[in-house]
């Protein structure tokens, strides 16, 4: 078993990293060496939205199968960085797609459908950053805070509607397909230990 020291190493290691992209997207805006930046720096947010989110789903499964249960310690800061890219995607959307004219922008999110599942994911992402600290814990207790951050198998399914439709428009299906099968397996691990301990009940 790792130190709390060792733990605490490995967060701020993966703190930094998670900003990496980030910078990348920043760097590469600033010095002018992108074709189009908008689209980007859309896709790229987008992309590491569902990264981290593959990441967060992964946590419950490698520490049951390693043994390893500091990895839970990771899962609150990586929910975080699922919001924290998913609100730049948005914010992408919102700004230079439409320029903060949110009557626009709703008319966006109300005629396309991919936008539309895209909006509600982000929504259901908000209540879930907003209630990570251990005071919100605390208010909410255990059980109503565990069933409220399940919302993320919700959350989960709909940035992969999301993403296929988007790629749709483009007949490039392999991205989705590859994003849809790690998350749909990590899922389905979910679901096979909850019939198991049921059983065992």
């Amino acid at each position: 078993m790792l130190t709390t020291k060792q733990v605490s190493w490995i967060k701020g290691a993966v703190f930094v990293l998670a900003l990496a992209p980030l910078a990348r997207m920043v760097y590469l805006t600033v010095t002018g060496q992108l074709v189009d930046p908008l689209e980007f720096i859309t896709r790229g947010t987008g992309d590491w939205t569902l990264y981290f989110l593959c990441m967060v789903l992964a946590v419950t499964p490698l520490r049951k199968l390693s043994g390893q249960n500091w990895l839970i310690k990771l899962r609150r800061m990586l929910g975080l960085y699922v919001f924290f890219y998913g609100f730049l995607h948005f914010m992408t959307f919102l700004w230079f797609d439409h320029f903060f004219d949110v009557q626009e922008m709703w008319k966006d999110v109300l005629k396309r459908p991919f936008i539309t599942v895209g909006f509600i994911a982000f929504v259901l992402l908000i209540p879930l950053a907003v209630t990570s600290t251990n005071g919100m814990i605390k208010r909410l207790g255990g059980k109503r805070w565990q069933w409220l951050h399940r919302l993320v198998y919700v959350i989960a399914p709909l940035a992969i509607l999301h993403f296929w439709w988007m790629k749709a428009g483009k007949h490039n299906f392999t991205e989705p397909i590859i994003f849809g099968t790690i998350i749909g397996i990590l899922l389905l691990m979910r679901v096979w230990w909850a019939i198991r301990s049921a059983r065992k009940a």
